[in-house]
């Protein structure tokens, strides 16, 4: 018995291996031979000693030019056949009828031209063709005649410009055609209503300027059409409308100036929409229908001036728009983004846009990524922000903002990276708060070291996070303005002194005020509360070579401190230095330094005058012995 099994066993491996022995035994030299065959290099016809029973047979760099009639002979059960990067230029008209099992052909950039009319029509279970990368300029009209099964077809990268109205005809089981780069300019209006099963349709990279009206009216089950990169100018009414099934639109890189009101209504299963790159001047208010599941929504590169408020409204699902580049849109309507909850990426970059709405993003409450960076914005408002508590990015770079608020990232709690970079920054009071808010949180701003201020004159250049708090105390210190009349010249000082007891902290505050005719008037006011306030009025001239007195330091609000002033022809002459740290202490050590050559000039002179006395001494001496 065990015998017996053993046997039974041997004989099935045997039986399991004998197409992998003949395989191997009837291998050519310049092929593989494993459960495909792949040959290449030198071959220059379909090897005949390949193994009898060969299903798959791939061949690519070979120097076959001509498949003849007896080319497939040996091959009767072979059902898939690749044949790529060949000079192959010739097929004879019966090359196929040997391989009547073929279920995919696949035959690329060749110097194909042309193809024998019904070259494929014994061909009954072909499922695939691809024949990509080719030099066909035609196709014949019955071509593709009694490829009843074929559910893919490839005639990309070719030159094809006209196609016969009923070349598709037949082909009802089609699911994927491919039509594209090639030349074509103009489709005949019922080219496409045979493939009620067509659920790709790829037209991108022709010449194509219209579109016949029902061109689509077949395609029922149509899922992905693709139409970029044409030079569509117009969209006739309603051509979309019966794709109820349609989930990938492209129409970018076109010409359109306008689309037909209603364009894209009946589109309930739209899952991504491309129309960037044409250049749009207007927009119907009409536009978009309820598409609940759109995921991906494409909208730059146009000459849009405005845009309905509308716009979004029916793409709740919506999770990217990319809204940018759109060089004539100076502001968007407040209320735009209204009714987008599951929105997480939002790029609006390289727009025109000046301002924007205080509530613009306030439902936008999924929002991941914000992308305002290379517009014109010159200021946020400060809850611009507020409840967007998933933003993880903003990027405002390249833009012309002067200050934001200190807190206007106060919402954003799981903020991953701002972009600050290349803007005109105001470095004066108003930039306390974001200044203090970049040192806190230094790994948040990883361009921190590109925020230079460009303004005032002592802060060119210095860096945001560079700004110390000790840097704007002048921003809460009296304030002093002086102004001339042609009536009565009024002087008033205030003079600010501070006093801390236990619980309490005083300011007082002592005016004075001088009249004469001219007269000039310095006024002062302090903000800090109790105030105690004195007041002595003494009419005495002030002589304009005289200048008035400074009881304390004296600050001009934005502005560096006073160290000297004078007072001429009725106006205040003052010098100052800048309050910036670095640039005060190169003046100081300036100043050290040229006392110390004065000094080392003075005691040169000094020795200098000792040398020569001594000198004048030696010489007294030798005109004395000269003539004694």
């Amino acid at each position: 018995m065990d015998s017996y099994f053993r046997g039974t066993l041997g004989l099935i491996l045997v039986l399991f291996n004998v197409p992998q022995f003949t395989c191997t035994m009837n291998c050519p030299k310049k092929c593989i031979c494993k459960a495909e065959v792949f040959c290449s290099y030198g071959i220059i016809d379909v090897p005949r000693e390949l193994p009898l029973n060969t299903t798959k047979l791939q061949m690519t760099l070979t120097n076959i030019r001509v498949l003849s009639e007896h080319s497939f002979d040996f091959l009767s059960l072979l059902s898939r056949f690749s044949l790529d990067k060949s000079p192959l230029h010739t097929i004879n008209p019966q090359a196929f009828h040997a391989v009547p099992k073929l279920r995919s052909i696949r035959m690329s950039s060749t110097d194909l031209s042309t193809l024998p009319a019904r070259v494929f029509s014994r061909l009954t279970e072909l499922e695939q063709l691809i024949l990509d990368d080719n030099k066909l300029e035609t196709i014949a009209p019955d071509m593709f005649e009694g490829l009843i099964r074929l559910r893919d077809l490839s005639l990309s990268k070719n030159k094809l410009k006209n196609l016969a109205p009923d070349i598709f005809d037949g082909l009802t089981n089609l699911c994927f055609l491919n039509l594209g780069r090639n030349s074509i300019k103009k489709l005949p209006p019922t080219i496409f209503h045979s493939l009620t099963k067509l659920e790709t349709l790829i037209l991108y990279y022709n010449y194509l300027e219209v579109l016949e009206p029902g061109i689509f009216d077949r395609l029922v089950v149509l899922a992905d059409l693709r139409l970029q990169q044409n030079q569509i100018s117009s969209l006739p009414p309603q051509v979309f409308w019966p794709l109820r099934n349609l989930k990938f639109l492209y129409l970018s890189n076109n010409q359109l100036q306008t689309i037909p009101e209603k364009s894209f209504y009946f589109k309930p299963r739209l899952l991504k929409l491309t129309l960037s790159r044409n250049p749009l001047i207007s927009l119907p208010h009409q536009l978009m229908g309820h598409m609940p599941y759109m995921l991906e929504f494409n909208f730059y590169e146009t000459n849009l001036t405005s845009v309905p408020a509308n716009l979004f409204a029916n793409m709740s699902g919506l999770w990217g728009l990319y809204f940018g580049k759109n060089n004539q849109l100076k502001e968007l309507p407040s209320d735009l983004f209204c009714c987008l909850p599951q929105l997480q990426n939002l790029t609006l970059q390289s727009n025109n846009l000046h301002h924007l709405h205080p509530q613009i993003f306030s439902r936008l409450t999924s929002l991941k990524v914000l992308r305002l960076n290379h517009n014109k914005l010159q200021n946020l408002p400060e809850d611009i922000f507020h409840g967007l508590g998933k933003l993880l990015i903003i990027d405002l770079k390249e833009n012309e903002l002067q200050t934001l608020p200190g807190d206007i990232f106060l919402w954003n709690k799981v903020l991953k990276e701002v972009l600050l970079s290349n803007n005109t920054w105001n470095c004066t009071c108003d930039i306390r708060g974001l200044a203090k808010w970049i040192r806190k949180n230094e790994h948040v701003v990883p361009d921190r070291n590109n925020t230079q201020c460009s303004s005032p004159i002592d802060q060119v250049d210095n860096t945001l996070d560079s700004l110390q708090d000790e840097a704007f105390f002048y921003c809460d210190a009296t304030t002093a303005t002086y102004f001339t009349t042609s009536l009565q010249t009024q002087l008033t000082i205030t003079i600010a002194c501070t006093t801390t007891t236990a619980n309490t902290k005083t300011i007082a505050s002592t005016t004075t005020t001088a009249s004469t005719t001219p007269i000039a008037t310095t006024t002062t006011t302090a903000s800090t509360t109790p105030i105690a306030t004195t007041t002595t009025t003494a009419k005495t001239p002030v002589p304009d070579d005289i200048s008035p007195p400074f009881y304390d330091t004296m600050v001009v609000e934005n502005r560096p401190n006073f160290v000297h002033h004078n007072f001429h022809n009725g106006w205040v002459y003052v010098w100052s230095l800048p309050s910036n740290t670095v640039t005060a202490g190169f003046f100081m050590f300036s100043h050290i330094c040229l006392v110390a050559a004065g000094v080392f000039l003075i005691l040169a002179s000094l020795y200098s005058m000792h040398r020569l006395d001594k000198i004048m001494d030696e010489l007294k001496a030798e005109c004395a012995e000269t003539w004694g």
